[in-house]
């Protein structure tokens, strides 16, 4: 068994991932809003151990009415970019594998990093 702290390795945020975050602001009623996160994750983790990493990482110590479920997981692979390294040289990011987790309707992460 993974630990979930090494499967969960940071979240991504970007203004894009900031806007998913908040949610649909056209929704009046806050049980009906649908929020999705995106996390950094590690390259030979899977959906499931994704999910259950998050609801590990953050349902610890939680009451049984202040948990998240995740909805969904959906991963993708970044493939880094080629940068000048150097006078000539070139150099290459790492690639790094992203998750887009969407959680119930109304459910939210505190501490997601915003």
């Amino acid at each position: 068994m993974k630990d979930p702290h090494s499967i969960i390795l940071r979240p991504h945020i970007t203004e894009k991932t900031v806007a998913l975050s908040y949610g649909n602001p056209m929704l009046e009623d806050e049980k009906d809003i649908v929020r999705t996160y995106t996390f950094v994750v590690a390259k030979d983790s899977n959906k499931i151990e994704i999910k259950n990493a998050l609801e590990s990482i953050y349902n610890a110590g939680k009451k049984k009415d202040e948990v998240i479920e995740v909805a969904r997981v959906r991963t993708v692979i970044m493939k880094g970019k080629t940068r000048r390294v150097g006078q000539r040289g070139k150099g290459k990011r790492p690639d790094f594998k992203k998750a887009v987790v969407t959680l119930a309707p109304g459910q939210m992460i505190e501490d997601y990093g915003v």
